[in-house]
């Protein structure tokens, strides 16, 4: 399990023993007789008696399972993190509703049947290139259609008994997850010229550790997506190697759907995130050339499996980012998986236009760039400033704020927080089969209609129409 400082940043709890830039936790595996005993003897762990957590973010909180050290309790909190500075927002009952999405999630993925949904989904995707479409079917796939693939969640804590719930959804949902813990390591910081650089020359000797990077799986091309910024950025003749670099047929355009689906990479444990090749990808990971090309295929088929049921409510996956850990020769679905990992859309229309409306964190992401322009410029710059220096850009912007130099940190209108309600309830009576697939649609397109409303009154649909028209 990765530890979320600010709910997208990534960072450990310091080891107490060991060398620097590692955190060492009980290496556990399905097949160690030990480990697999003391997992299936936590019978009820009430969420009220958790105690402490020895971690605690801005999202989410971390507890210890008494008489077990090879899992923990993940407690995902109803607050919400956007531009990696940190909780901003708190969407009431979203603590649950995430918490609900991983279980889901993460059980279909340890469902054979599912993966057999994926390859005959697989098969009839219109848009797929042929010879990828072929890529895809192949034995790894294949395994997954017979076992289900491997993943580190073991079940949701149901609210009242405590009863660690593997298989289905619990009577009273809790939004507290039970996960198999990995060793986290950390690249060495070292310079070059006065250039600061990130040793990983240890991950390829060490095993049982979450691989340090982030696997972004696209779809399609948003209007927000990181790389179609960059492209857009790009002069001619660096977009077409930029293009063959990503595995893009033809030049990205904004709301366009990919006939071969892009995998990228950002780097994980280095101060901020960092788009890097995949050459460089593969001697960061510390994994195999073969292991670390099946980690892609799986990013990709784990991807399709989101798509399947987010479809089932008429929505529209556009990306998501995955990571894994390396247990001797397996790979391992590990960290967060909810509406705040994925990008999903819905299409309206309306008088004004087509509009795709997002369901996921996005959605905020939109609200502060349409609303707060002044703080979202002043964060670009610390990122800049940090990554010249080498440092956080949070603190680079908290010492501006305190300064005066930098807009101050904007409360989010609590009308648009109910909007954001109303779409997690219904995706989470989705999952727990309170409301049918139609009715959840229904639901949906009525709560995206309120957020072109609440655009318009605010004098702000056309500068939506030029992020999110179609």
């Amino acid at each position: 399990m990765v530890f979320r400082q600010d709910g997208e940043r990534a960072s450990a709890v310091p080891s107490p023993t060991g060398p620097v830039g590692a955190t060492f936790f009980p290496h556990f595996s399905r097949d160690n007789p030990a480990a697999r005993a003391l997992l299936h003897g936590v019978k009820a762990l009430l969420p009220s008696e958790l105690g402490e957590p020895f971690y605690e973010g801005s999202v989410q909180r971390l507890h210890a399972v008494p008489g077990d050290d090879s899992i923990m309790v993940t407690r995902t909190t109803s607050r919400g993190s956007v531009f990696d500075v940190g909780a901003l927002f708190e969407i009431s009952g979203n603590d649950v509703n995430r918490a609900l999405f991983r279980h889901v999630l993460y059980s279909r993925l340890g469902d054979a049947a599912v993966w057999r949904r994926v390859r005959g989904a697989i098969e009839a995707a219109p848009e797929l290139d042929p010879s990828y479409r072929a890529e895809l079917l192949g034995p790894l796939l294949e395994r997954c259609c017979e076992r289900g693939a491997r993943t580190h969640h073991e079940g949701m804590l149901d609210a009242l008994t405590g009863e660690v719930v593997r298989s289905g959804v619990p009577a009273n949902p809790s939004a507290c997850n039970v996960v198999r813990k990995f060793q986290i390591l950390k690249p060495e910081r070292t310079r070059f010229l006065g250039v600061p650089l990130f040793d990983y020359a240890k991950f390829p000797h060490a095993d049982g550790f979450v691989v340090p990077l982030e696997y972004i799986v696209r779809f399609g091309i948003t209007s927000a997506s990181s790389v179609f910024k960059k492209y857009a950025a790009m002069e001619a003749r660096v977009k077409a190697a930029f293009e063959r670099e990503l595995g893009a047929t033809r030049p990205l355009e904004a709301w366009q759907y990919l006939e071969r689906p892009i995998s990228d990479f950002t780097s994980k444990f280095e101060p901020e995130d960092r788009m890097v090749s995949k050459q460089e990808a593969l001697v960061m990971s510390g994994l195999s050339g073969a292991q670390f090309a099946e980690s892609g295929t799986l990013a990709v088929l784990g991807a399709w499996a989101v798509r399947d049921l987010v479809e089932e409510i008429g929505l529209r996956l556009w990306d998501l980012k995955w990571e894994f850990a390396k247990d001797g020769d397996e790979l391992v679905f590990v960290d967060t998986i909810d509406t705040d990992s994925i990008r999903a859309t819905m299409a309206l229309e309306t008088a004004a236009g087509r509009f795709a409306i997002h369901y996921n964190k996005q959605a905020m992401r939109d609200y502060f760039v349409l609303l707060h322009r002044d703080w979202i410029a002043d964060i670009a710059e610390a990122k800049l400033l940090g990554q010249r220096e080498g440092v956080a850009f949070t603190e680079i912007l908290k010492a501006g704020q305190a300064e005066g130099r930098y807009a101050a940190t904007p409360a989010v209108d609590p009308a648009f927080l109910a909007l954001q309600e109303a779409k997690m309830a219904a995706i989470r009576d989705h999952l727990v089969a309170a409301d049918g697939a139609e009715a959840v649609r229904a639901r949906l397109e009525a709560a995206g209609r309120e957020e072109l409303a609440f655009y318009e009154g605010r004098g702000a649909l056309g500068e939506l129409r030029k992020i999110n028209g179609i």
